[in-house]
Order: C-alpha cells, then sequence, then structure tokens
C-alpha cells in the first residue's frame, strides 16, 4: 500500500520529527516507572503531523469495517448511538514523548466486531486502518480486543480537534502513537499482516514502546 499527499501526517510521529539525543527533563521515580525506555513525559499534547489536516465534516463522515465482500459501515449519528465506554491510559510517541493519564471516550474494537458480525463481516488476524488523507497502518487483530483499542471522539470530555484526529481516530496506546491513525475511516481485515505508510519507510511493523521498537530491524 502506498500514501501520498497528507498521508504521513495519520499517526503522530515521522521521520523528519525524531531526535535520537532528546532525553528530556529527569522524571520522578513514580512517573519513571510509567515510561518505556528513551521517554519523557510531556505535559503539553503536540501536533506532529507532516501534512495537511483533513477536515471532515460530520455529515459526510463515516467509519466501516470490511473484510472480504461484506462490510459494515456507520455514518455520524449511527456511530453516536453505540455504547460509548471511556479509558485513561498513557500514550507513547515515536518522536520519545510520553503523555500520561489520559481521558478518551469512544466506541470499543470489540463492540464494533459485534456489531459487523451481526451483518457478516468476518475478521481475520490483522488490520490496516485507513484514514481521510491517505494514512494507513497495519495492527494485529490482538492488539485491538479485549478493551485494547477503540474509535475515539472526545478527549478530555470534548470533541476529539481535527489536529489530534477529529472527527475520531484509532486509540491503540500500547503500542507507538503512529498506530493510533488519526482521521480513521476504515479497518479493512486482512489474513497477513502487510506494511502501512511508516512501515514502509522503515518504521517497524509492530511497534512495542517497552522494547523500543521503533524502526525496522529493532528487536
Amino acid at each position: 500500500m502506498t500514501a501520498s499527499g497528507g498521508a504521513a501526517g495519520g499517526g503522530d510521529g515521522g521521520g523528519g520529527f525524531f531526535s535520537r539525543g532528546f532525553r528530556g527533563r529527569r522524571p520522578a521515580a513514580a512517573t519513571a516507572q510509567r515510561l518505556p525506555p528513551g521517554q519523557y513525559e510531556e505535559r503539553d499534547f503536540p501536533v506532529l503531523s507532516a501534512g495537511p489536516t483533513p477536515r471532515v465534516p460530520l455529515a459526510q463522515w463515516d467509519f466501516t469495517l470490511r473484510s472480504d465482500d461484506h462490510s459494515a459501515r456507520w455514518n455520524w449519528d449511527e456511530f453516536q448511538k453505540l455504547p460509548r465506554t471511556a479509558i485513561t491510559p498513557d500514550i507513547h510517541c515515536v518522536t520519545k514523548w510520553s503523555k500520561l493519564g489520559t481521558h478518551w471516550e469512544g466506541v470499543s474494537i470489540d463492540t464494533l466486531l459485534a456489531e459487523a458480525a451481526q451483518r457478516g463481516v468476518q475478521s481475520k488476524p490483522y488490520v490496516m486502518a485507513m484514514s481521510y488523507g491517505g494514512y494507513t497502518t497495519n495492527v494485529p487483530l490482538a492488539d485491538l480486543t479485549g478493551g485494547k483499542g477503540m474509535v475515539a471522539y472526545l478527549y478530555e470530555g470534548a470533541p476529539l480537534d481535527p489536529e489530534h484526529g477529529g472527527p475520531a481516530r484509532l486509540l491503540v496506546p500500547h503500542l507507538y502513537f503512529w498506530k493510533s491513525a488519526k482521521w480513521v475511516r476504515e479497518l479493512r481485515f486482512m489474513a497477513r499482516d502487510e506494511p502501512g505508510f511508516w512501515e514502509q519507510n522503515g518504521y517497524h511493523m509492530y511497534g512495542d514502546p517497552w522494547r523500543e521498537q521503533r524502526y525496522t530491524g529493532d528487536p
């Protein structure tokens, strides 16, 4: 898969923003236990998109789960009627900042899978997240289920700003934040793992911050 134009901005972080030498402030002991290796705590919420920010009117927004010749689609009003869940995770950007105790609300991937199954959509082991603007990123389905992933549309109790991925973004907080695709519009099931945009350009296929899986070849 390829992406162009604004695609580079779809997942927080990118090749032009990462500096190996920056360490940030020395954290307190309690905070340090929550920071993966090489990360520092960031109190703000940096915007690192390299491309233009898509502006998607809610009347034109939709979200789809797709597998082979079956799909399940929701418009904005339908999506808002799905059961909402809230989580308060720490998030970790590949550019080495971490933001602790963030609060998000949205629809869990578990809920979406259950709804889609009623429409004949069968899941597969891998997912390609696809965004407005052309960005893509790959995630194993196991990293989205069991309460580990959601499509989030509220951040700190307010609608998610477009700069941070609104109207809605994928949220996979236990992986580096480029996996939490901004402006998500579709999850496409795949039988085999395939690289998305940054993965084709040197980033790790999985992206575990606790193992510092930033680049291809990292363990």
